[in-house]
């Protein structure tokens, strides 16, 4: 009896063991998906500004020049620990000088490193996904521009279990689809590109949406304002709600979104102030967009989040 038991929890370990595996197996796309173009690097700029790169990885307190400088280094909070961005520049032993444009595609699609390991969602491939894979291709193009910095990285502090990286294959399973952004055919074109923008490079979501108990976007209240995942204050609701931004008009968010203040001459405070200085580097036809688009978003009511930017 006893070594029937023992045989039968074996047999359970090994298929439970077999079926993790397999559920958390890397999927990498191919390079046929890649265009027969190469990237151009004045395109990918705007991409570049618009998901604000350089927040995350030039140094703390970079300005001008320096924030092209992308050797990392910022730490990133949460409720799971806490993550080091990495150097993002062109540096060929550091940063991502070796990578292939596909095996850059497949980091922002897919949360793939080139070895096939998964990256940590603190890195927004959720929101990233939605983009087109010529913009992404585009996007290197810039970033092969850039100074090269040595900068080495530095190791993420996460306690046990989630330091285990196999084990975000399981959370892909419910908030990675790979989908990318499809135009709405009822809306127009202004406010289908504010969505892009939003949805995509802009990765407005990974702040400005509360998330569930397993670190996912609860995409029913999509922007309506979160708890900082530092645990520090809150991000505010920016859609037409109570408590959110609807007494503003498009041009006061466009106006926000370029000079800083607000329909009340208030000025941006806190991490919104890269935000904003990076939103301020587009066209204004992007900037209009986004105003377009964030009214058009189903109004929800704040839920104790702060009021406005």
């Amino acid at each position: 009896m006893v070594r029937r038991l023992a045989i039968g929890l074996a047999a359970i370990a090994i298929f439970g063991g077999g079926a993790f595996w397999y559920l958390t197996r890397p999927q990498p796309l191919s390079a046929a998906v890649l265009p027969d173009v190469p990237g151009d690097a004045a395109k990918g700029e705007t991409l570049f500004w618009a998901g604000g790169c350089a927040s995350c990885h030039a140094a703390p307190g970079a300005t001008g020049e320096d924030r092209l400088k992308l050797g990392g280094g910022v730490a990133i909070a949460s409720p799971f620990g806490t993550f080091h961005a990495p150097n993002l520049s062109p540096d060929k032993t550091n940063g991502i000088g070796n990578w292939s444009t596909l095996d850059f595609v497949n980091a922002m699609k897919q949360g793939l490193a080139p070895d096939g390991s998964h990256l940590y969602p603190a890195f927004p491939y959720t929101s990233y996904q939605r983009m087109t894979i010529a913009d992404l291709v585009d996007l290197k193009a810039f970033l092969d521009t850039l100074p090269a910095v040595t900068t080495a990285n530095k190791p993420h502090e996460l306690p046990f279990p989630f330091g285990i990286r196999r084990g975000i294959g399981l959370w892909k399973l419910l908030y990675l689809d790979g989908q990318t952004f499809e135009p709405v055919p009822s809306k127009s074109d202004e406010i289908n590109r504010g969505a892009y923008l939003v949805e995509g490079p802009g990765h407005c979501n990974e702040c400005h949406t509360p998330r569930t108990a397993l670190g996912g976007l609860d995409r029913s209240r999509a922007l309506g304002g979160a708890p900082d995942p530092s645990g520090k204050g809150t991000v505010p609701n920016i859609t037409p709600g109570e408590g959110g931004i609807g007494d503003w008009s498009a041009d006061d968010i466009a106006n926000f979104l370029k000079t800083g203040f607000t329909p009340d001459f208030d000025s941006v405070g806190g991490t919104m102030v890269e935000v904003q200085e990076n939103m301020a580097k587009l066209s204004d036809e992007d900037r209009q967009a986004i105003a377009a688009y964030l009214k058009d978003v189903p109004p929800l009511a704040s839920t104790g989040q702060s009021a406005a930017p």
